[in-house]
């Protein structure tokens, strides 16, 4: 039908852009357990990323290298290796600082090991749930849905990518600059790959129906995974006497712009059901490449492999040296 033709989800061109990964470092020596200053719920609101990320992208990786031979698009094939290499920095960027975490008192590991369940296991290979079809198809079957799972996920990482590298309060409270280093990076890189996931869905199936229903699946796991999560930081902080997590909390940050509204991501919930949606319509490939050239993590990186990449200069007569490690 014609109009169902004009309400294909259409990408902006423009927002398109190669991705690559950035190995980057961060030195967390100096950053305390509150990294918003008096504000421990939401410092711990956002550390939520350190429980969830780590598996979480784990997950994201294998599931694409599976589906990696069903891409006949060459540039969404390359678009997809470099979301890959870029969710591996993420998980690993996070996992570096649960031990840190631990040092100050707040060990992770009870809630890390219930999310690493949730991933490796529940959303692993062998469905769960499956419907009476022949292996090869359920195979098939169960790969479809997380691939558009994980697109109803990113439509949420990039909402927060993008919020993060607005949200001003967070410097006007303080906050530890280190921390804001690698929540910007990430967010400037979850806005700059926020098409991927859904074109790839697009690409190998595009179903509504099939979108609707791994959207609820994704929205209700995040939301029961993060209030987990909050309560679990609240309830283990050595600091706290009586931690706990509140909705009117929340709601307070929110209205001083140190965490996200309920209502802007209320709003965020119509946007991925419409029918026209494509994740290029919101965001700004422009303001994400514009804090990756300025982050003190993401340049140094750039300078590390700019570093490897050039041979030492070699005095006159004899040949050059290569970089240490090369082969």
């Amino acid at each position: 039908m014609s109009n169902t033709a004009s309400l294909r989800p259409r990408p902006v061109a423009s927002e398109h852009t190669p991705l690559k990964a950035r190995d980057v470092a961060f030195d967390w020596a100096d950053t305390p357990l509150h990294w918003i200053p008096g504000d421990p719920d939401s410092t711990h609101t956002i550390n939520v990323l350190h429980l969830l990320l780590p598996a979480g992208e784990r997950w994201f990786v294998h599931v694409y290298k599976q589906v990696l031979p069903q891409i006949r698009d060459p540039r969404l094939r390359e678009d997809v290796l470099g979301f890959i290499g870029q969710e591996a920095m993420h998980s690993q960027a996070h996992d570096d600082v649960l031990p840190h975490l631990k040092r100050l008192g707040l060990d992770p590991t009870p809630y890390t090991a219930q999310v690493d369940w949730l991933f490796e296991k529940l959303l692993g290979d062998r469905p769960p749930v499956v419907p009476p079809l022949p292996p090869g198809r359920a195979r098939q079957w169960w790969l479809m849905e997380r691939v558009a799972i994980i697109a109803a996920i990113e439509h949420y990482t990039a909402f927060l990518g993008d919020w993060v590298l607005n949200a001003r309060a967070l410097d006007a409270r303080g906050a530890d600059p280190t921390m804001l280093d690698l929540l910007r990076w990430h967010g400037a890189e979850e806005v700059e790959h926020r098409s991927v996931a859904f074109d790839l869905f697009l690409h190998v199936d595009g179903g509504y129906r099939r979108r609707v229903r791994t959207w609820a699946t994704a929205f209700s796991a995040l939301v029961f995974l993060w209030q987990r999560g909050v309560r679990f930081f609240m309830a283990n902080d050595p600091t706290l006497p009586d931690g706990r997590a509140s909705f009117r909390e929340f709601a307070r940050a929110g209205r001083q712009g140190v965490l996200p509204t309920a209502g802007a991501m209320a709003r965020s919930v119509p946007q991925y059901l419409s029918r026209a949606y494509h994740p290029s319509r919101y965001g700004s490939t422009a303001q994400a490449a514009a804090y990756l050239a300025e982050s003190p993590a993401a340049t140094a990186a750039e300078a590390r492999t700019e570093a490897a990449a050039s041979p030492r200069t070699a005095t006159p007569g004899t040949p050059a040296t290569r970089p240490t490690g090369a082969a």
